[in-house]
């Protein structure tokens, strides 16, 4: 079963590469193109980190901290 994060991890090197392709055959020079290709990315990155970013589920925490305590 294929998760948000399986998407965003496949998704970082196909913006990397595809908007770099994209710029490059548009006419933009690759030093150019490679910056706002990895911008992209990066915004990608960002936004699994601080907008929909990975949460520990409270009742798994706890159930797993009293398994820990016994």
């Amino acid at each position: 079963m294929t998760g948000y994060y399986d998407y965003v991890l496949g998704l970082i090197p196909l913006a990397l590469v595809g908007i770099t392709a994209v710029l490059t055959l548009a006419g933009l020079s690759l030093t150019s193109a490679v910056p706002l290709g990895a911008g992209v990315s990066g915004l990608v990155v960002g936004h699994a980190l601080f907008i929909n970013a990975p949460i520990e589920d409270p009742k798994t925490t706890r159930r797993t901290q009293s398994l820990n305590a016994e």
